[in-house]
C-alpha cells in the first residue's frame, strides 16, 4: 500500500524544514593584504547578523585567518579559531558582539567587527590587551558603521 502525504501535511511539513519562510543568511568575508581602510583587512570589516546566521571567511591572500578575539565574543559563545590559508565558516548562534583577528596580523592592526542581534555597538569592550593598532582599527570600524546600525 502506498501512502501519500495530504497537501495540508506536506506544506507543515515543509514550512518546519524551511523554518517557515525565515533561513540563515551566509556571509562571505575576505581576507585581504590590503582593502579599503589600510593593509591587512577583512572585507567586510563590520557585519550585521542575525543569530545562526554564516561568516564564511575566504582566503582571497595568502597568510591569513580569522579567530575569534578572547574577551570580544558573548557569553555563551563557541570561540573559533581557523587555519591559516584555509576557509573556515563560523555559525554566530548568540547574540552580542563578536572581535575577530588575523592572528598572523593582529598587532598591524587586522580585525573586524561582527554584530548578532540587536545588541548596540555602545556595548563594544576592547580588552587592554588588544594591540594598539587594533584598537584604533575597532575605533574606525565603530566610527563608519552608519548611524541606523548601531
Amino acid at each position: 500500500m502506498t501512502r501519500s502525504l495530504t497537501p495540508r501535511l506536506a506544506a507543515l511539513l515543509l514550512c518546519g524544514f524551511a523554518a517557515c519562510g525565515t533561513s540563515a543568511e551566509t556571509f562571505e568575508v575576505k581576507m585581504l593584504n590590503r582593502g579599503p581602510h589600510g593593509a591587512m583587512a577583512y572585507e567586510p570589516e563590520f557585519i550585521q547578523a542575525a543569530p545562526g546566521d554564516t561568516i564564511k571567511f575566504l582566503a582571497s591572500s595568502n597568510g591569513h585567518d580569522a579567530v575569534s578575539i578572547a574577551g570580544m565574543t558573548p557569553e555563551g559563545a563557541a570561540q573559533f579559531r581557523g587555519k591559516v590559508n584555509e576557509e573556515i565558516a563560523v555559525t554566530l548562534t548568540q547574540p552580542g558582539l563578536y572581535g575577530i583577528k588575523c592572528q598572523p596580523h593582529y598587532a598591524m592592526g587586522m580585525v573586524m567587527l561582527v554584530q548578532v542581534g540587536a545588541v548596540p555597538l555602545s556595548q563594544l569592550i576592547v580588552p587592554e590587551d588588544v594591540p594598539e593598532q587594533a584598537k584604533q582599527r575597532f575605533q574606525g570600524i565603530v566610527a563608519r558603521v552608519p548611524a541606523s546600525l548601531k
